[in-house]
């Protein structure tokens, strides 16, 4: 009698724990598929991160062959103004396969200094600004742009 008993207790408590596993594999497939959806997130977030870290270092070397440039044009031709002439802006084209996307504007303004000496002519100062920025707004580098690509690097000289 007892083992009758004891046979239908099993076979009922049977009956009400049929579907837990499946509950149990439902579960574990919504915890992993989250897991997975914050993975893709984070490897995507990362990676655009890393490409507009690239960006911003290739624009830091476009303004700075800009300055180079500036001071190539000032030196080469201080005495007669040349490209670099002052309160001038020029757009500078960037050629080859990594910097040809980006528009750098080169600027020279110049300071007049206190004479030397009587009779010689006043010390001047030069300041070379270079703008790069990709992608440019109306073929210029606006300080702000609500677009999440874009890189603008300034850099100045003075000579």
């Amino acid at each position: 009698m007892k083992r009758a008993s004891y046979s239908i207790a099993i076979a009922s408590r049977r009956r009400r724990s049929r579907g837990v596993g499946i509950v149990t594999a439902i579960f574990l497939l919504v915890v992993l598929a989250g897991l997975g959806v914050a993975l893709v997130t984070v490897f995507v977030n990362q990676r655009q991160a890393i490409l507009l870290d690239e960006q911003g270092v290739r624009a830091h070397q476009a303004a700075r062959a800009g300055i180079e440039w500036g001071l190539f044009q000032r030196l080469r031709a201080a005495p007669a103004g040349g490209r670099c002439a002052d309160g001038s802006t020029t757009q500078v084209a960037l050629g080859g396969d990594v910097l040809d996307k980006f528009t750098l504007h080169v600027s020279c303004t110049r300071t007049e200094g206190p004479a030397v000496e009587e009779g010689a002519p006043p010390l001047e100062r030069w300041t070379i600004r270079a703008v790069a920025c990709a992608p440019a707004k109306d073929d210029a580098c606006p300080a702000s742009w609500n677009n999440p690509d874009y890189v603008r690097r300034v850099i100045e000289v003075q000579i």
